[in-house]
C-alpha cells in the first residue's frame, strides 16, 4: 500500500476568515487521515494571529506537525518542497505582504521561500489571499466585532499578478478548500 499524500499548509498574519480555514482544514483532514498528512507551517506573524484568534491550542489538538517560523529556511520548508516530499503547498489565510512578494520574486520569508521553492520544482501551489478583490469587506475580529476594511488596487492587482503564474491556484471562497483534497 501506498504512503499518505503530504501536504504542508501555510499560515500567514492574516485574521481574516481564519477561524473558517481552520475549521474546514481540521474536517477535511480529519475525513481524509487515511489518504493526506497534513503538515502545518505558520509563519512568526502567523503564530502571533493565532495566539490572537485563541487557535493556536485547537491547531495543536488536531495536527500532529506543526512548525514555527524561525527564519527564512528554518524550518526547511523549501528543500522539503524541492525533494518531492510535500505533494502541493496550500498558504491559507495569505497576507497582502505575502501575495506582494511572491508577485515580485522576494521569497525573504520560510512561507514565500516556499512558495517560490514550490513552483521551481513544479510542486501546485494553493494560495488564499485575504485581498482578494479591490473594494470594501470586511471580517471578524476574535471578539466577534465586524471590522470593515478597504482592500487596496495594488494589493488586488498582486492576486491578479500571482493568479497568472503557472503553478498558482487561487482559492477564494472556504468551500473551494475541499478541491484541494480531490
Amino acid at each position: 500500500m501506498q504512503g499518505k499524500i503530504k501536504i504542508a499548509w501555510g499560515i500567514t498574519g492574516s485574521g481574516d476568515k481564519i477561524r473558517e480555514i481552520f475549521e474546514m482544514m481540521s474536517k477535511l483532514s480529519k475525513n481524509n487521515d487515511d489518504k493526506y498528512d497534513v503538515e502545518i507551517f505558520v509563519s512568526k506573524s502567523g503564530e502571533q494571529v493565532l495566539k490572537y484568534y485563541k487557535l493556536i491550542n485547537l491547531l495543536k489538538l488536531n495536527f500532529n506537525k506543526i512548525w514555527i517560523e524561525k527564519d527564512a529556511n528554518t524550518p526547511f520548508l523549501a528543500g522539503r518542497l524541492q525533494s518531492g516530499e510535500f505533494k502541493l503547498l496550500f498558504v491559507a489565510p495569505a497576507t497582502s505582504n505575502t501575495v506582494a512578494k511572491v508577485a515580485h520574486g522576494i521569497s525573504d520569508t520560510m512561507l514565500t521561500n516556499g512558495i517560490i521553492q514550490a513552483l521551481k520544482v513544479y510542486v501546485p501551489v494553493f494560495i488564499m489571499p485575504s485581498d482578494l478583490n479591490e473594494g470594501m469587506t470586511t471580517t471578524v475580529l476574535p471578539n466577534n466585532r465586524i471590522l470593515k476594511i478597504r482592500i487596496r488596487k495594488e494589493d488586488a492587482n498582486n492576486v491578479k499578478t500571482i493568479s497568472s503564474m503557472d503553478g498558482i491556484t487561487i482559492i477564494e471562497k472556504i468551500e473551494d478548500i475541499k478541491h484541494i483534497f480531490e
